[in-house]
């Protein structure tokens, strides 16, 4: 009896754990709520949906991880038609007649535990279906948001949209026509979302990436930057920001209804967490290049070079970067030297204004107005370029001074800024890097050059202001006395030397030549290292 009674408690130990274990990997979800959830490789979690009521016809659902692949599939057993894999990644389930329940699987892609969070959406029967009209990727209908960077850009292309039905009807032909009763009314709304910088934390992303994946709440955080139609493609191109967290999604619009419907948020750093060379947490940017390169002395020069050998050679980028310094350096001595020779204020200043002018320029084009689609035209935005950076050293052509102490104050004061964002990330670095990026690629043009402007930017573009102002100020303080601009050294020089050729009475005229005066020097400097010789005879008395 004993043997039996053991026997029996041993069964109903196993059989408990045996349903703990299966609890835990069933996740119970609500329509329009978030769950976090912890994934691994080896044993799935079943995600389960009760309850559904009629008037829904398709639920979208939806998993997020920070940067671990996540599988998320119909059928335990995934394939390549019923699943999805990456960070940010969805299915629709179209729902049946009298269904109720749907069901989906999740595990991590590789070993260790993922944090993850999922939500399932419902839409009715008059909103629209995103993805419905699927021909380039795998599902059949594909609600995911497909992304691909590099330092330059970023790519998210997705696709295009089917109208709404009812539970058991056949789907809207994607191709029956382009009037206003097919899918090609629809109307796609792009969005962008920051997350808060210099934070890579894995709760921080969960919390925000809620914020962009309702149709609501995409409208009510996200940044609207286009619209598409359908006579456009459906990929569009942004700056890249390496280190800064974005999230994207795409809000379809039907205009007949009036009805909107979300794909899948996608999120990006434009960085690697596992890379050794791109790596988030230790990145090095090209905003350390320009706070080297950004001296007024050589910033033509080492621009124009650094442009030129990126776009002709295939020079490795440490190369590059020496070759721009030394061409710099030189650019920087021959301005010094042609003012020393032949002092020509306009030429200065025009350098001078040039470099205000093309700061003033970038400006300019990094508020919303260099987003607008006329000046994704080269012609259009380098001709309007060009001439609002000629304005400044024409409008200061009489002003000289003025036009100089402008510069090195705005100019400087942004250096320093430059200089920042070496350690401290600010979006106020890619005033000038949008514009670099611009002239080194030729495709950047299609890129929405949205960036944040948050905390960290209004605390930096106070100090560049408090820098700039405090700088202008105190130069004209201090030169309110002087002349508006000196002669130039070579003129001063010629003049001396005249007067003491001819002014006999002038003591520097009586003054040795130059060769002269070196060899008198190099004595001097030999009699310090000579003995001194003892007083009295120096020679030996004969016997």
């Amino acid at each position: 009896p004993w043997l039996c009674l053991y026997l029996q408690v041993q069964l109903c130990v196993q059989q408990s754990l045996t349903a703990q274990q299966d609890e835990s990997s069933l996740l119970e979800l609500s329509l329009g709520k978030f769950r976090n959830v912890l994934l691994n490789q080896t044993s799935p979690v079943e995600a389960v949906i009760r309850n559904i009521a009629s008037n829904v016809t398709v639920v979208i659902f939806q998993v997020h991880a920070q940067h671990s692949d996540v599988v998320i599939s119909f059928d335990k057993t995934p394939s390549m038609n019923n699943s999805g894999v990456g960070v940010d990644k969805g299915l629709v389930s179209i729902l049946r007649p009298e269904q109720t329940v749907c069901t989906w699987y999740l595990r991590a892609l590789d070993a260790g535990q993922v944090l993850s969070t999922a939500i399932s959406i419902p839409y009715m029967e008059k909103d629209p279906i995103p993805g419905g009209c699927n021909l380039e990727f795998d599902l059949e209908v594909d609600p995911n948001i497909y992304l691909d960077y590099t330092l330059v850009d970023i790519h998210i292309k997705f696709a295009p949209a089917n109208l709404g039905y009812t539970r058991g009807a056949n789907p809207p032909l994607c191709d029956s026509g382009t009037g206003q009763s097919s899918r090609w009314r629809l109307h796609y709304d792009v969005y962008q979302y920051f997350l808060p910088e210099n934070d890579l934390s894995e709760m921080v992303l969960m919390s925000h990436i809620r914020k962009m994946s309702g149709v609501q709440s995409v409208k009510a955080n996200g940044i609207k930057m286009l619209t598409l139609t359908a006579d456009d493609k459906t990929s569009v191109y942004f700056s890249s920001l390496p280190g800064q967290g974005v999230i994207y999604n795409v809000i379809v619009w039907d205009p007949l209804w009036n009805t909107s419907a979300a794909y899948i948020p996608v999120h990006t750093y434009a960085c690697s967490f596992s890379d050794l060379v791109d790596n988030c947490s230790s990145l090095s940017k090209l905003r350390i290049v320009l706070a080297n390169l950004f001296f007024m002395g050589f910033i033509v020069a080492a621009f124009v070079f650094f442009v030129f050998i990126t776009r002709v050679t295939g020079l490795s980028y440490d190369v590059r970067l020496i070759l721009t310094a030394v061409a710099g350096i030189i650019g920087g001595l021959l301005l010094v030297v042609s003012w020393w020779r032949f002092g020509s204020v306009l030429l200065s200043m025009f350098v001078i204004g040039l470099v205000l002018g093309f700061l003033f320029s970038s400006m300019l084009f990094f508020t919303p107005l260099g987003d607008y689609r006329v000046f994704r035209d080269d012609v259009v935005f380098w001709v309007t370029f060009t001439c609002v950076a000629l304005m400044i050293p024409v409008l200061f052509v009489g002003c000289p001074r003025i036009l100089n102490i402008l510069a090195s104050g705005i100019v400087g004061s942004y250096t320093v800024i430059l200089a920042i964002a070496c350690y401290v990330y600010t979006s106020l670095s890619y005033i000038t890097l949008d514009l670099l990026r611009r002239v080194l690629n030729n495709y950047f043009s299609r890129a929405y050059t949205n960036v944040p402007f948050q905390k960290n930017d209004f605390i930096i573009l106070s100090v560049w202001a408090m820098l700039a102002l405090g700088g202008v100020t105190v130069q004209l303080r201090r030169e309110r006395s002087e002349v508006p601009f000196p002669p130039h050294p070579y003129l001063t020089w010629k003049r001396e030397r005249e007067r003491r050729s001819t002014n006999v009475l002038d003591p520097s005229h009586h003054i040795p030549p130059l060769r002269e005066r070196i060899h008198n020097k190099l004595l001097h400097i030999k009699e310090l290292f000579q003995k001194d010789q003892p007083a009295g005879e120096r020679t030996p008395l004969l016997l």
